[in-house]
């Protein structure tokens, strides 16, 4: 009985339940333009992922949406123009360049402006402080002083 249900339990991932496979178009060739399409199109539930290879419901409705347009005969772009017109231009992975999104085209180029003009104001900043702590003599003999009694503190310390 035992061998029995070591056998079972070695049978178990065979009969594991896989879920529901992706949709696919019954033409290979509209399904291969459907996926290279889809690779443009940025899942908004997902983020960072493209519609192609996203597993969210909003991903495959949208793949039945492309299918849907491609087989009625609808070129990429006027499908890619519906898309934009029904999800906005944060739909696509790399939208084009216009007055509303220029702000995102520009914003890596002025950070790293204003992070230059920080970096050099700092230094020069940095250059002043350095020339303004030269010590006087008093001051140096006082430090020599302090250093020469934390000297035999400490060999006296190691001696005992």
């Amino acid at each position: 009985m035992r061998y029995f249900y070591i056998l079972l339990m070695c049978l178990l991932p065979a009969f594991a339940h896989a879920g529901q496979a992706k949709d696919i178009a019954d033409d290979p060739v509209l399904e291969a333009r459907m996926i290279k399409l889809a690779e443009k199109v940025r899942c908004l539930v997902c983020q960072s992922e493209p519609v192609s290879t996203s597993h969210s419901d909003w991903s495959n409705d949208v793949r039945a949406i492309m299918r849907d347009k491609m087989k009625a005969g609808a070129t990429d772009q006027e499908i890619m123009d519906m898309l934009v017109e029904r999800f906005g231009k944060s739909v696509l992975f790399d939208p084009p360049v216009d007055k509303e999104t220029m702000p995102l085209w520009a914003a890596p180029f002025a950070l790293l402006l204003i992070g230059g003009a920080l970096l050099v104001y700092q230094l020069r900043k940095r250059r002043g402080l350095v020339a303004e702590a030269e010590l006087s003599a008093q001051d140096a003999a006082r430090a020599a002083l302090l250093l020469d009694e934390s000297a035999s503190n400490q060999e006296k310390d190691t001696n005992a």
